[in-house]
């Protein structure tokens, strides 16, 4: 009986304790995130702002170079972290985090924080590595199971692959200008030759891309999000991919640009295969999360296709229309932003009251977590593109910027637009399966577990968290004007690829320039709701005029009452779509038949079973890792613990350095 008093009473101190870091963590990451909006909308609506800090870092010290751009992307950053902050305060007390996260986590955000903010090449690589390490810290946070070790080598491997491209362009950048501040190198690009340029372009699509989660770099996208406690995710989707996304926009195409015509196309190419890659692996995708980090890549794709028509447009003389695509590659990270932020932070309150992710062994949530199945259909409607969702506006207008590119007799263009035009029609249609598959399976018809029926809805802070977020998705679905202005400012900051602004109208009807017609999405949503409150009077109208009605026993195909399995899972809801793209998906199928012990003739159970592997992964990094793992244990060899052999070593290095310096 000692012992479990002394634990009993012990129990309330901990409790306490862990309340106080919640908020003391939540609080922070807020208050930081409520920073950097203000920093970041005072930057969009004015001057440049400068900051140079000689002693903080050896030899070049830290410059910061606020703009419109950069300040875009440090208010999106901490609008995110904002509602990230809030729902970290209940999320980290359900979910009993360790005091080493939550003090983690506002270092994440101050990271994401700089970047956009750093001035120069040292500058930017530090908090670019503050950013990297500190997510990487946060996704091993549950390090006790293997599955999140694997993800947390992974994602560390790729991470610091992308950082030596990206290291090795900005370094080629900072030699070629004689110097390290951006505004330098900006200054010496036109003197630049075309085999740097190239070198630096290459790279840093390369590294900025696979912090974007863009093919063939995303592979720890579903690895490290489904493991990363879901506020992580929700950051890490939502804000840190982001950040390739300035980086392709900072250097590709504002200091180097306007860039030849195939640079646009190289990023056309990658956003169209990322974009439909991503939507086919969340279409087919059973673990939530996973299904969410793939919609990251999809999306990803979406934004880099529209930087890569804006930039060959611009190329190929049309500025009016690169200023649309332009306008809906800001406006789509923006949108993706709220909806993903909404969608991560809803699953994490799914996976906090039943322990699940995958869908198939969800279901009955609508009843027993109304305001999460609500938030979550939000965020599901803004993924999937279709109208009164955040996502809806930003697509639209990338579909006029593809449909409506100059006939002029440019042979690239005639091939790249319509073949764009496809990709994205696709990307769109499946992303609406994706998301009709997450919250009809996942929250609709009847439990599929014991912890699915047993959900409670979350506390009151992770609902206000999600709240914020459902907030800004009902802004960029039904009054995207009042991002209008900062989206101009933004523009006007980018004159390689942005052309006239004055033409791109997003006020009650959005006009684009040169282009007839227009779209109201709050006409539109007025006229859903009308359309919803005329077929309900309709109905109630009706009902008085039928006769009484008559209770007849539910026909249940034969049984006498409807069963969970009675209704579709994840898994026969992709099956259609997946033998559509079965060359592409690949997948392994597995029949069993057990029979009875009885006769061999007799079949007791049947089962089917189905894996799904990333093809790209498969192929490209399991021989990958393979060969470096063998290399790594030739190399073990060489290691036999002689100080003096190391020594020896160093010294072959040294002789080798001075003879390639000379």
């Amino acid at each position: 009986m000692l012992p479990a008093a002394a634990a009993e009473l012990g129990e309330g101190p901990r409790t306490a304790r862990l309340a106080r870091e919640a908020i003391a963590s939540g609080l922070a990451t807020t208050l930081l995130g409520a920073l950097g909006l203000v920093l970041g909308v005072v930057a969009i609506f004015g001057p440049t702002r400068h900051l140079r800090i000689d002693w903080l870092l050896p030899l070049a010290g830290v410059r910061f170079d606020v703009d419109p751009l950069g300040g875009l992307f440090i208010a999106v950053t901490g609008a995110v972290a904002v509602a990230v902050g809030i729902y970290t305060v209940g999320y980290a007390q359900r979910e009993h985090w360790a005091r080493f996260p939550m003090v983690v986590l506002p270092l994440f955000v101050a990271g994401m924080l700089l970047v956009p903010a750093a001035g120069s090449v040292p500058t930017f690589l530090l908090a670019w590595e503050l950013m990297a390490a500190a997510s990487l810290v946060l996704v091993l946070s549950e390090h006790n199971r293997g599955a999140v070790r694997f993800a947390g080598v992974f994602y560390a491997v790729m991470t610091q692959l992308g950082f030596v491209m990206i290291l090795l362009a900005l370094v080629l950048l900072s030699a070629a200008a004689g110097g390290d501040a951006f505004t330098t190198i900006a200054a010496h690009a036109d003197d630049m030759s075309a085999g740097t340029r190239t070198a630096v372009f290459v790279l840093t699509v390369l590294g900025f891309g696979s912090k974007a989660g863009l093919l063939p770099l995303h592979a720890w996208l579903p690895k490290a999000h489904p493991e990363a406690p879901s506020p992580v995710s929700a950051l890490m989707s939502a804000a840190m991919v982001n950040m390739g996304i300035y980086g392709i926009i900072r250097i590709d195409l504002q200091i180097l640009g306007p860039g030849p015509q195939w640079w646009g196309l190289t990023l056309m190419i990658l956003g169209a295969v990322s974009a439909v890659f991503g939507v086919l692996q969340a279409t087919v995708a059973t673990d939530l999360k996973r299904l969410l980090a793939y919609s990251t890549t999809e999306n990803m794709g979406l934004v880099t296709l529209a930087l890569g028509t804006a930039s060959l447009l611009s190329a190929s003389g049309a500025p009016d229309v690169a200023a649309i695509a332009m306008t809906a590659a800001l406006l789509h990270v923006l949108a993706h932003a709220a909806f993903k932020t909404l969608a991560f932070l809803a699953a994490g309150s799914v996976l906090a009251a039943t322990g699940l992710r995958d869908l198939d062994k969800l279901g009955g949530l609508a009843r027993r977590m109304p305001v999460t199945t609500v938030m979550f259909g939000i965020g599901a409607l803004g993924a999937s593109g279709l109208p009164m969702g955040a996502g809806f506006v930003s697509e639209w207008i990338l579909f006029q910027s593809l449909i409506h590119s100059p006939p002029d007799g440019n042979t690239l263009l005639a091939l790249a637009m319509p073949l764009s035009v496809g990709a994205v029609a696709l990307t769109t249609g499946l992303g609406i399966a994706s998301m009709v598959k997450a919250f009809g399976v996942g929250f609709l018809a009847r439990p599929r577990s014991v912890a699915a029926e047993d959900a409670r809805e979350s506390p009151m802070s992770m609902l206000t968290g999600m709240g914020l977020a459902a907030a800004a998705c009902a802004v960029f679905a039904f009054w995207p004007a009042l991002v209008a202005p900062a989206l101009r400012g933004v523009l006007d900051a980018l004159p390689e690829v942005g052309g006239d602004t004055a033409g791109v109208q997003l006020a009650t009807f959005l006009r684009l320039p040169g282009i007839d017609g227009s779209l109201s999405p709050a006409l539109l949503a007025v006229a859903l709701a009308a359309g919803v409150l005329l077929a309900f009077a309709a109905s109630r109208w009706g009902a008085r005029h039928r006769p009484a009605p008559v209770e007849v026993p539910l026909w249940a195909c034969g049984a006498e009452t409807l069963s969970p399995r009675m209704q579709y899972t994840a898994t026969s809801f992709a099956e259609p779509l997946q033998r559509v793209f079965d060359n592409v998906l690949r997948p392994d199928t597995d029949v069993e038949v057990t029979h009875f012990a009885e006769s061999q003739y007799l079949v007791e159970k049947v089962t089917f079973t189905t894996r799904l592997a990333d093809p790209v992964e498969q192929r490209l990094y399991t021989p990958v890792v393979g060969a470096v793992i063998a290399l790594a244990q030739t190399v073990r060899r060489a290691h036999n613990g002689s100080v003096h052999l190391y020594l020896l070593y160093g010294a072959i290095g040294l002789l080798v350095v001075l003879l390639v310096a000379q």
